[in-house]
């Protein structure tokens, strides 16, 4: 006998993948590194969230059009759930969150891709007109659950629901940059290149012992997140300098503010990446036989938005307001929009 085969999507396991290609753009060659600082200064360039990406999202379900999600909606319901994922999965899963730690890390969970010192002075070193362009290209990938339109399944059967299709706009506004801490990113690429910098002589450990020298005794790093389009203080110029014939070197660090931009991006692939799996009869017989005869408890929680009476500006905001609070869990103030 055969039986009838049911196709489940496991909603939580599914996600969007896109290959975007971006050009950003500095008015700053960061040409003012020494060698041995090249490879172990990084700028991190992505995204804080996946789906942050989306500017404006439609469903299409069964005839029926469902509209007027913005960004803010979206940017609001992907960190409310991940307020209450696991740590584990948050921080795990590739591509997902740009977490301040894991960007640090130079961990592949973070949403964007990470350049060198070197790799940008190749890439504009020969361009004479400002901003300079260079070319990057990244993987995005939006997990289904933080969309709250159907964050609420776990397994989606496809022949009852039917099928889902949605349409989403790309958000150029949600793009952002980081320096990494430079102290951490030259740690880690002294470490995993310990072995050819043995081997290509003294003065490139040399170099980078000053650095952890000096800096710890005069120079401090600002944990920041910046949109792109706005200026950021970055450090600019890392290099020594001989002082006297004895060989004797000091250690330079200049900060300087640096706008980087985009330009453009061109979306190269969109893939939606679905798991899944089939239920026969029999199982989903023993499934309905289970929930007949044990109770069980659908947890529910209610999100409450308040909009601020004023909107943020390049300075900042001064405000007010009285919000009444019972039973809450999560308190969480956000800043979505472009304070542009």
């Amino acid at each position: 006998m055969i039986t009838e085969t049911i196709l489940l999507t496991q909603i939580q396991n599914s996600f969007v993948s896109i290959m975007l290609t971006a050009n950003p753009q500095f008015d700053n060659k960061f040409e003012q590194f020494d060698g041995s600082y090249k490879d172990g200064v990084v700028l991190f360039v992505g995204l804080k969230s996946g789906s942050n990406i989306i500017l404006e999202y439609t469903a299409y379900h069964r005839g029926r059009t469902i509209d007027g999600s913005l960004q803010n909606d979206a940017t609001t319901e992907s960190l409310i759930y991940n307020t209450i994922k696991p740590n584990s999965e948050k921080n795990n899963r590739k591509h997902i969150h740009s977490l301040y730690e894991n960007i640090h890390k130079l961990d592949t969970s973070a949403h964007g891709t990470y350049i060198t010192m070197r790799e940008i002075e190749e890439a504009i070193g020969q361009q004479t007109n400002v901003p300079y362009l260079m070319p990057v290209r990244f993987r995005i990938l939006i997990p289904l659950d933080d969309l709250l339109i159907i964050s609420a399944f776990t397994d989606y059967r496809n022949g009852m629901f039917g099928d889902l299709k949605i349409k989403f706009k790309i958000n150029p506004n949600a793009f952002m940059f980081a320096q990494v801490n430079p102290t951490v990113s030259l740690a880690k690429y002294y470490t995993k290149n310990k072995n050819e910098l043995l081997s290509s002589g003294q003065q490139k450990q040399m170099d980078i012992d000053l650095f952890f020298r000096s800096w710890s005794l005069t120079f401090q790093y600002t944990k920041q997140f910046t949109q792109l389009g706005c200026t950021a203080d970055l450090k600019t110029r890392i290099m020594t300098e001989q002082l006297t014939r004895s060989k004797l070197k000091n250690f330079v660090c200049d900060i300087a503010p640096v706008t980087v931009s985009i330009k453009n991006y061109v979306v190269t692939e969109v893939t939606a990446n679905m798991a899944g799996y089939k239920a026969t009869d029999a199982c989903l017989a023993k499934v309905r036989e289970f929930f007949s005869t044990i109770s069980f408890v659908v947890p529910a929680q209610r999100v409450e938005i308040w909009p601020l009476p004023t909107s943020a500006t390049l300075t900042g905001i001064r405000t007010s307001q009285n919000i009444p609070l019972s039973h809450i869990t999560d308190f969480i103030l956000l800043f979505p929009k472009d304070a542009r």
